[in-house]
């Protein structure tokens, strides 16, 4: 009588509901596809998702592999950008920078990542960050006095438009399912796994349409809905000839705090 009573239009709300997760839930798994990080994971840093998931049990979820070791750095403060390192070792002033950027884009250059050809054929590359890691980043100096004086002084500025800045050649994004351990204790600090990206830094299988289907229960007395996608994500990895070792091909990451 209760499931007859309701006013709520049941297939209206369950079709938003269920596209915004799969869009969302795609979201999440490309994130931590590049970043290196198991499915069983959330995006939010060493807390496992809750015991009903069953994105660890994916085809494709064995296909995530971590940062190759050319392709995985660290930001310090004062010592610059380092391969490899450990997580526990940042410390709440490694936070991005513009100084930062500069040297991401010299090593992606350096290791023949190859950007994305934008006006004039200039290469271009994205570079992802959580909000937080983006407010860091806005906050330091020289990346200030650069997006303040390379725009027009007016309100179109990307300081007071909060659009999307882009600079020497980087298209830098925030984005909320950016790998990162916020309040979670497990970094040691607050941070965040960056991307840098340039062309083919992941592989996607889209198989048609997501497909959607109803069934009924207790001779129509209740609906249930559910909604599916055929697909798969890989990190693609390639040998490298400047290290001479198998690297991923088109991405870089880089811890930060935050």
């Amino acid at each position: 009588m209760s499931d007859q009573r309701s006013i709520v239009k049941f297939r209206e709300n369950s079709r938003d509901v269920l596209a915004y997760w799969l869009a969302d839930r795609m979201d999440q798994m490309a994130f931590l596809t590049m970043s290196g990080v198991s499915y069983e994971y959330k995006n939010t840093g060493g807390t496992a998702r809750a015991a009903g998931s069953q994105l660890n049990s994916l085809a494709f979820a064995s296909d995530v592999v971590a940062p190759s070791a050319n392709r995985h750095y660290q930001w310090d403060f004062t010592t610059g950008l380092a391969t490899g390192g450990t997580i526990g070792d940042l410390i709440a002033a490694d936070t991005p920078s513009y100084a930062m950027l500069v040297a991401a884009k010299a090593e992606a250059k350096t290791n023949y990542i190859r950007g994305i050809r934008g006006p004039g054929g200039e290469e271009t590359y994205h570079v992802f960050m959580t909000p937080k890691g983006m407010a860091a980043l806005k906050l330091d100096s020289d990346f200030l006095a650069n997006v303040r004086n390379a725009g027009a002084r007016s309100k179109s500025n990307v300081l007071f438009s909060g659009s999307i800045p882009t600079i020497d050649g980087l298209v830098i994004h925030e984005y909320r399912h950016v790998y990162s351990a916020l309040g979670t204790g497990t970094w040691g600090v607050d941070g965040q796994r960056v991307l840098f990206c340039g062309a083919q830094a992941m592989g996607m299988a889209d198989l048609g349409m997501p497909y959607w289907d109803e069934i009924d229960k207790d001779y129509k007395n209740q609906q249930g809905i559910a909604v599916g996608k055929i697909c798969g994500l890989l990190k693609p990895q390639f040998p490298s000839h400047v290290s001479g070792t198998t690297e991923d091909f088109g991405l870089m990451v880089i811890d930060t705090a935050t």
